[in-house]
């Protein structure tokens, strides 16, 4: 069995201000889990707090059943944690080639390779690797900040408005790929999103928040009903 991840009732806060409210998800192996809701409403906190960037106040979260105190991101890392943070936060200045071994980091020095799944799942990259990463599309640098994830090798991946201002051609890249991680790699994949249609055809199961709380959790086909449309509307 692959390594799941589970969020159990977290509260987080920006100082005075609660940005979750008792959060609960949980991620399986072989699936993709996808987190929905309105601007502002916890999503990306609920990301950072899995990855150890922001402390929570309450409640756990666990990879692969080790429970994640207070471990810090590179430790989560090392524990089989991706993570694509929000706007790609790429280096511009380093190739690509660069970039993609920033991702050696948390590696074991004989693991320290480039995996040829990434240049099977984008071909781009291969073509690209001496290019600035500045200089590449926005699409582009997404694939790249997958990319990067996947040098750590990562068993569970956690990944933050993956189809943000990224042409068409390219979003229909990245589901296939993340549709290859989960089905022939076996991979856990949470991804908070705001694109129905993209989890509608990609996800396993959703969870909505609104105002830091998981409002509803069911199977993706759920987002077809009025009244969770209701939720997602700007």
């Amino acid at each position: 069995m692959g390594t799941g991840l589970t969020v159990e009732a977290i509260d987080l806060y920006y100082g005075a201000a609660q940005a979750l409210r008792g959060v609960s998800v949980a991620a399986e192996p072989a699936r993709i889990t996808a987190v929905l809701g309105r601007n502002g409403v916890g999503k990306s906190s609920l990301l950072r707090a899995i990855a150890g960037i922001q402390p929570v106040a309450r409640g756990k979260i666990a990879i692969g059943g080790e429970v994640m105190r207070r471990t810090p991101p590179y430790a989560r890392a090392r524990l089989g944690l991706g993570y694509v943070p929000q706007g790609r936060e790429i280096f511009p200045l380093l190739t690509v080639k660069e970039n993609l071994q920033t991702g050696f980091a948390p590696l074991k020095p004989a693991e320290r390779s480039i995996p040829d799944t990434v240049f099977t799942l984008f071909p781009v990259l291969k073509d690209m690797l001496s290019r600035r990463g500045g200089d590449l599309s926005g699409g582009q640098q997404q694939q790249l900040a997958i990319g990067r994830a996947l040098v750590t090798r990562p068993k569970v991946l956690i990944l933050d408005e993956p189809t943000e201002g990224i042409q068409p051609s390219i979003i229909k890249d990245i589901g296939r790929a993340l549709q290859f991680l989960r089905d022939e790699l076996g991979m856990t994949i949470l991804l908070v999103e705001q694109y129905l249609d993209f989890c509608r055809d990609l996800a396993d199961s959703i969870h909505i928040m609104d105002r830091g709380e998981i409002l509803h959790t069911g199977p993706a086909s759920d987002l077809d009903k009025p009244e969770i449309k209701r939720h997602l509307m700007v």
